[in-house]
């Protein structure tokens, strides 16, 4: 089984499987988008409304700049993998609870498993915290975290797109650290040793 029909029998399953309260509410599933061999992942928060009615990641406002971001480090979208750590709207766009998050955290750990990344980048606070509970997003924003886990060593943190969409100041912050991913890329083995 090719990598793309794997990832694809996994979010069927785990559409049909998931035991995540906020199915109740959400239109639909928002499994992860994106290359099979993306050597980035980006890990988000949970769908909002666009999201939940096109059942893919990142297609709203914060989706938008998102990809100016890519564009301006010569990416593409098509060249990344873009997820978060809750597969399904919370109502009103609330944060998730931690509850939300466990019911999907199998789903989340199995498809970056498949994509096996260089690079994982936290996309907030919510998907940082998330496998770095201890650590504030702006504090290790533009930073390299390094840890062993079961789904990757080399984790990068950046302020969530959607903050820069309302705080201007912020803007500049992400635009400035999401500069810095294809250079941790390129020094990521060095990184591993």
């Amino acid at each position: 089984m090719s990598k793309q029909e794997e990832l694809k029998a996994l979010h069927q399953k785990w559409l049909k499987e998931c035991k995540c309260k906020l199915r109740a509410s959400a239109t639909q599933g928002v499994p992860g988008d994106g290359s099979v061999n993306a050597e980035v992942v980006f890990i988000g928060e949970a769908p909002g409304k666009d999201e939940d009615l096109q059942g893919r990641p990142f297609v709203g406002a914060a989706g938008k700049f998102l990809n100016e971001m890519l564009q301006g480090i010569k990416m593409k979208r098509e060249d990344v993998y873009i997820t978060n750590i809750v597969k399904y709207r919370p109502p009103a766009n609330r944060d998730p609870l931690p509850e939300e998050k466990d019911t999907c955290s199998e789903w989340l750990k199995e498809e970056i498993k498949i994509i096996n990344p260089k690079l994982i980048v936290f996309l907030g606070r919510h998907s940082l915290q998330n496998f770095f509970p201890n650590e504030k997003i702006s504090e290790v924003h533009g930073k390299i975290l390094k840890k062993k886990t079961k789904i990757g060593n080399i984790f990068f943190a950046l302020y969530h797109p959607a903050a820069a969409l309302y705080n201007g100041s912020m803007r500049e912050i992400l635009i400035e650290d999401f500069k810095k991913i294809p250079k941790v890329l390129s020094k990521i083995d060095s990184f591993i040793q």
